[in-house]
């Protein structure tokens, strides 16, 4: 606890304390939460991180934002389908953990699915992914099988009613973590449908994070890949 209490930020300018203690208690360090941020303000909390030779992350990026840190940090990449960017050059893939599987329902939900892929590819996660095997064709993903329970963790990102995650978890023995997305017709309600639907799914083994969190799944299950 005492170490907690002591941990080191750094305060820049009146906008922003940034906490470099992260790193060292998660294992990643702070990530920046783009929207509602001005451009100059990302780029002194980047500078910030850098400095002390952290890797970034900057999720819900704008494209034009990105274009412009890239004139400051020349090795930013970007996924621009998750609107995540990231610059992390001391990480590789570790071959002493398992593998994430990526398993999205729709093309549509896609977006969320990226934010995700590039969130594990900026935390050196091995990864595969299954994209557009959601429920209405279940043949799609039952022919996954096989390689599905070949990994360690799984994430399954579903708009509509949600059902692919209660799918997936009653055919493999690892961890699931479910992202209910705002795709979906009315009574989708934004999302709100498939998060009830995960919530009250009656497959043991799976964690619900919030709708349209592709980065806290990814946080979460590379955490749970680390042991």
């Amino acid at each position: 606890m005492r170490k907690c209490l002591s941990s080191k930020s750094i305060r820049t300018g009146e906008f922003a304390e940034v906490d470099i203690d992260r790193f060292r208690r998660r294992g990643f360090p702070e990530v920046i939460y783009c929207p509602g941020k001005t451009k100059e303000q990302i780029r002194k909390i980047a500078a910030v991180l850098l400095k002390e030779k952290q890797p970034l992350l900057l999720t819900r990026l704008d494209k034009k934002v990105f274009s412009y840190l890239k004139k400051f940090y020349s090795g930013l990449r970007y996924n621009p389908r998750g609107r995540v960017a990231y610059y992390n050059p001391q990480t590789r893939s570790s071959s002493s953990r398992g593998k994430i599987c990526l398993v999205c329902a729709g093309t549509s939900d896609l977006p969320v699915a990226e934010e995700a892929a590039a969130t594990l590819e900026a935390m050196g996660e091995r990864m595969v992914k299954f994209y557009d095997v959601g429920v209405a064709g279940v043949h799609r993903v039952l022919g996954k099988v096989n390689l599905l329970r070949q990994c360690s963790v799984v994430i399954v990102i579903a708009g509509m009613e949600g059902a692919l995650a209660s799918i997936v978890s009653g055919l493999v023995s690892c961890p699931v973590v479910a992202v209910p997305t705002s795709v979906g017709y009315g009574a989708n309600f934004s999302g709100l449908a498939p998060l009830l639907t995960i919530l009250n799914s009656c497959s043991p083994g799976i964690a619900v994070v919030n709708i349209d969190n592709g980065f806290g799944a990814a946080y979460f299950a590379s955490l749970i890949n680390r042991g």
